[in-house]
């Protein structure tokens, strides 16, 4: 998870970058990109990153460190919940399930906060019911716990963190007639537990907003060119206008509502196949094992129910996958028809998966792969703001790139496929669990032949071997973010004053860094040496704008570009 490939363009380097200037700069207040304050995020994700670089040293693989543990912690924390719902198999089967479905792997490739929420989002869960549990011999640290997840979780993903895991929690109290009951909000301890939410989410947020002022403004106005503060940007614009689909700037899109829930189906594969089984558990709350299930119902529902009326991406619904997995770890410890039904099912899906892989493996025997990978791929720029995007450009031709990664998969699949028409229950479960683990170094070894396309490391090699010079990017800064993590510097931004930059751009102090064409023509007419960065179908654009003997190659690598001016 720490190995290669590369830090990708886009958010994976931008996060990486954001956390390193703060390292350096000891400002751990207020995000900065190229010297502009990045007002959007909370900032847990950063000092983490920050904390991995104080101790091994900035790294791309350091980056890393925080997320690979919260998957180890995410997976663990399953397990032992479903361990204390359900029992110990049940709870082994909920933990494999969290940590070998596709969606975990996925949405982990990239260096964003959502599986530390989701491991927040399912401590707050199982510490609410052990609260409520008669049983429990330590009442007052769980409800310090609820209460101390609720605060991580707001400087992770900001309310959401609060509202997700409330709103199950206050639907479980409905639906069990518990919502008025005065011992159970004696045992939730609201008010101390709003202290300990207060003592660590509130400094960030006051001081945050002291060093990024105005400071109160509740305008419902979200245009180019205003700017009212971190307050407003970060609560009314990112969470409230966002809701509504009203947010300026509009740099994302949203996942179909019918695919947004159909995709679960891939997100928990090859888990996914028991979902029938579940139906059949008891919701019935008479026990630990009810209560468990009906409130990872009250979870999941809320979430889907959630993103169902609001934007969304694939990954947005990150925080119900340990939900689920608890649900269908009770169902494959109770077995039954459903479930043997589940493993024929997967042992068939697994087994076309591996007969698909060789078709493609013959397909493209004879194909040749010159060059990279960049050169077979198709181009979809319109699916880019959604999380998989990139997987439209995918042709047959690009396959030739990918022999060994698809060869592993193939194994992969014909292993799942064997396991579960050979054997049923424990036996085909780790069958699958062994199949998703080749598959996911698979995934890892195809990433890497995707890494000149994904990541501009090359490009930053060969500017850190040349010559000193001012640099600037096309276009806009997540278009090539891993261009200033890996060279460690800043640039100029040509035509890039749009998207995540725009808004902290007209904060009182923050740097010009954005050119014009014209302003850029006439920096590169000058004496000073200096470079550009930009996607080689590009290359006419700047002809036209300043000459072709004014363009000089450096390198190139993935479809993109590095000139200079001079020799």
């Amino acid at each position: 998870m720490v190995s290669p490939p590369s830090l990708m363009d886009d958010v994976d380097a931008v996060q990486a970058q954001i956390a390193r200037n703060m390292l350096g700069s000891g400002d751990w207040v207020t995000a900065r990109l190229d010297g502009v304050p990045y007002l959007e995020k909370s900032p847990l994700i950063y000092w983490l990153i920050a904390l991995s670089y104080k101790m091994f040293g900035v790294f791309d693989w350091a980056a890393r460190i925080p997320v690979a543990l919260s998957c180890i912690a995410l997976a663990w924390l399953t397990a032992a919940f479903g361990s204390w719902a359900f029992g110990w198999r049940a709870g082994f089967y909920a933990g494999l399930t969290m940590a070998t479905c596709i969606g975990l792997f996925l949405f982990t490739r990239i260096l964003i906060p959502d599986v530390m929420l989701t491991a927040v989002i399912a401590l707050s869960m199982w510490a609410f019911l052990r609260v409520l549990d008669e049983a429990e011999p330590r009442p007052r640290f769980w409800a310090a716990a609820l209460a101390a997840s609720f605060g991580v979780g707001l400087l992770l993903k900001s309310a959401v963190a609060v509202l997700f895991p409330a709103a199950a929690a206050f639907l479980y109290l409905a639906l069990t007639r518990q919502l008025f009951s005065r011992k159970v909000w004696k045992r939730l301890r609201p008010w101390s537990g709003l202290a300990i939410v207060l003592l660590i989410a509130a400094p960030w947020h006051v001081l945050a907003t002291l060093h990024n002022p105005p400071y109160f403004d509740l305008s419902f106005r979200s245009v180019p060119a205003e700017y009212h503060g971190f307050l407003w940007f970060y609560f009314m614009n990112e969470q409230v206008l966002r809701f509504l689909n009203l947010r300026y700037p509009r740099d994302y899109n949203t996942v179909p509502r019918l695919w947004f829930w159909l995709f679960h189906f891939a997100w928990l594969f090859p888990w996914s196949v028991y979902f029938p089984a579940v139906a059949r558990l008891s919701f019935r709350p008479i026990d630990r094992a009810g209560q468990t299930r009906l409130l990872a119902l009250c979870w999941t529902g809320f979430l889907l129910v959630f993103f169902t009326f609001s934007t969304t991406q694939e990954y947005y619904s990150m925080p119900c996958y340990p939900a689920l997995a608890l649900l269908l770890g009770s169902a494959m410890a109770a077995g039954g028809g459903w479930i043997r039904g589940g493993t024929r099912v997967l042992a068939v899906v697994t087994a076309c998966a591996a007969l698909a892989a060789v078709a493609i493996l013959v397909a493209v025997r004879h194909v040749p792969a010159p060059g990279d990978i960049s050169a077979a791929l198709a181009q979809h720029p319109s699916a880019y703001t959604l999380s998989l995007g990139h997987m439209e450009d995918l042709t047959l031709e690009s396959f030739a790139y990918l022999r060994w990664p698809l060869a592993l998969a193939a194994l992969a699949f014909a292993i799942g496929a064997w396991g579960n028409f050979r054997a049923t229950g424990f036996k085909a479960f780790l069958a699958s669990a062994l199949m998703m683990v080749l598959f996911f170094h698979a995934a890892r070894l195809a990433m890497v032949a995707f890494d000149p396309y994904l990541s501009s490391r090359p490009l930053a090699e060969a500017l850190r071997r040349a010559s000193p010079g001012d640099l600037v990017i096309d276009h806009h800064y997540y278009t090539f973010s891993s261009i200033f993590f890996y060279t460690d510097r800043t640039a100029w931004l040509l035509n890039g004053r749009f998207n995540n930059l725009v808004y902290g751009s007209y904060a009182p102090g923050a740097p010009d860094v954005f050119l014009t064409d014209a302003q850029w023509k006439d920096r590169w007419l000058g004496q000073k040496r200096c470079y550009i960065v930009a996607k080689a179908e590009e290359l006419p654009r700047f002809e036209k704008l300043v000459g072709k003997s004014a363009l000089f190659p450096v390198a190139e690598s993935g479809g993109k570009m590095v000139l200079a001016n001079h020799q």
